[in-house]
């Protein structure tokens, strides 16, 4: 890949097409008949995934730990490494570069999120998480009182639609996908998918509030980050910006030799 692999163009057919796709997606959850398929299947893994829980065995341990706030700070370190690891997925001379068309990407997801969250309060959207709905749900915070006093577990939410936390994973993996192939790819998607279980096995969020809401918005912000010029534009400027900083660290024994310092 050149040193311009992140798209400069207006891509219009890709644009409109995630567009297509996420509105496709969305209506598919508020039109009646299809919104009934999508309440069936939230409830069917809920069940699939939360059932175990009560007996409080290794698998409700696993998704207790899983679902601790610090814990979600680990897979955001693990999603950067894997970013940054020069060769992994990226060349070395375009580590830097590819980080700064993704947080591009995610400034693109906070705006359209917080634009998203009044269009779901006005329209009446907005629903509790499975925990708090199905009766006789496991969790997650009572069966481990002290864990959560300790560790602030997530396992509830008064408004639970669409899955914020499921939206970066989502548009992470789906950023990566451009450029990761074989196994680095089965790797990306497993890091997201496994990111997300925590809070689908406490019942946090249902399933659709991921695959619908945390779908919609990251085709969205993945259509204006990278089918734009935005992405490409966005990055060269933070470069330009960064480059007296980014510069002096490369002098440094240890920093020098990072990719994302040296640019190389």
């Amino acid at each position: 890949m050149s040193n311009t692999f992140i798209n400069s163009q207006w891509r219009p057919r890709a644009l409109l097409a995630c567009h297509l796709l996420a509105a496709l997606l969305l209506l598919s959850w508020l039109w009646q008949p299809t919104r009934d398929l999508w309440n069936g299947f939230d409830l069917w893994l809920f069940q699939l995934l939360n059932d175990p829980v009560h007996a409080a065995g290794l698998w409700a341990k696993v998704w207790a730990i899983g679902s601790m706030r610090p814990v979600d700070l680990g897979v955001g370190v693990v999603m950067l490494a894997v970013m940054l690891k020069a060769d992994l997925v990226f060349q070395g001379h375009q580590v830097r570069r590819a980080l700064f068309a993704f947080l591009t990407a995610l400034l693109a997801l906070l705006l359209l999120r917080v634009g998203f969250a009044e269009l779901v309060k006005v329209m009446g959207w907005q629903r509790p998480s499975a925990s708090l709905v199905v009766e006789g749900s496991a969790r997650l915070t009572e069966l481990f009182p002290d864990w959560e006093e300790r560790w602030d577990m997530k396992d509830s939410a008064s408004r639970s639609f669409p899955g914020d936390h499921a939206s970066v994973l989502l548009i992470w993996a789906l950023f990566m996908s451009f450029f990761a192939r074989n196994w680095r790819l089965l790797l990306v998607w497993a890091i997201a998918v496994i990111g997300m279980l925590p809070r689908l096995v406490a019942g946090a969020h249902w399933g659709s509030d991921a695959f619908v809401g945390g779908v919609f918005l990251s085709l969205l912000a993945l259509a204006w980050s990278c089918y734009t010029p935005f992405g490409y534009r966005a990055s060269e400027w933070l470069e330009r910006m960064t480059l007296p900083l980014t510069s002096r660290l490369a002098k440094l024994p240890l920093l020098g030799r990072m990719s994302i310092v040296s640019g190389r």
